[in-house]
């Protein structure tokens, strides 16, 4: 009995010499159906295209095999790849946190925070912290949050209702917009603002200024993504 003994195994197809069949199902260059025909006939017709004759369809009978430029083959596919990785649309979960008895001036800055991750198709967890008395006081909390549900309703919804979790209440909120929208959008704006910056050069300086260095330091100290769970404060 056949048993497998551990090892990689290659997904790379087997090119030239590496095919070992009598014969093949051979493909041309330009996608044209040559026929069956002898392996080392394939071969001879590969070195005189001075190109690879690569195996593509190996559970075939006959295989199929192709002639190709299968270094070619291979970066147009990587570049396939990566471009399609770059457009690919992850939703991500960032954590805001808020103190019962916040400031207004800080609750307009988190807010704005709040603003732009819904903007942008992101989830946002927000966390009520609770110190001391505070936690006898959980209506507080909740009472944030309505707030700050209220104040974004026009760009997200609640996912996920208020829900005390040990010395903190949780609350998820959800973008209207999807994420793959939000890139597109995204993506517009810049070429946008790379055009603008072209057409008036003395303006290029002010096209990244949108979040002063206090706000980046801000959201750099509160906003991370989120773990499966708060974690309580010490």
């Amino acid at each position: 009995m056949w048993c497998y003994r551990g090892g990689s195994i290659s997904a790379e197809p087997r090119i030239n010499d590496r095919i070992r069949v009598p014969e093949v199902r051979l493909v041309g260059p330009s996608g044209e159906q040559v026929g069956i025909v002898p392996l080392a006939k394939a071969l001879e017709l590969a070195q005189e295209y001075d190109l690879d004759l690569v195996e593509v369809a190996a559970n075939a009978r006959p295989p199929v095999c192709k002639l190709m430029d299968y270094g070619k083959f291979k970066y147009e596919s990587a570049m396939k790849a990566r471009e399609a990785r770059k457009n690919q649309a992850h939703t991500v979960i960032k954590e805001m946190k808020l103190r019962p008895k916040i400031d207004p001036h800080d609750y307009d800055t988190k807010k704005g925070h709040v603003v732009r991750f819904l903007k942008q198709g992101d989830k946002v967890k927000i966390t009520i912290m609770f110190r001391g008395r505070e936690q006898s006081r959980p209506e507080l909390g909740f009472r944030l949050l309505q707030r700050l549900a209220n104040d974004v309703e026009d760009l997200g919804f609640v996912e996920s209702n208020p829900k005390q979790d040990g010395r903190n209440m949780i609350m998820v909120l959800g973008p209207h917009k999807k994420k793959t929208e939000a890139m597109a959008e995204a993506r517009e704006a810049q070429a946008a603002r790379k055009a603008d910056a072209k057409a008036n050069p003395g303006k290029s300086q002010n096209i990244a200024e949108d979040q002063s260095p206090e706000d980046e330091a801000e959201v750099s100290a509160e906003v991370s993504e989120a773990p499966a769970e708060a974690p309580a404060e010490a």
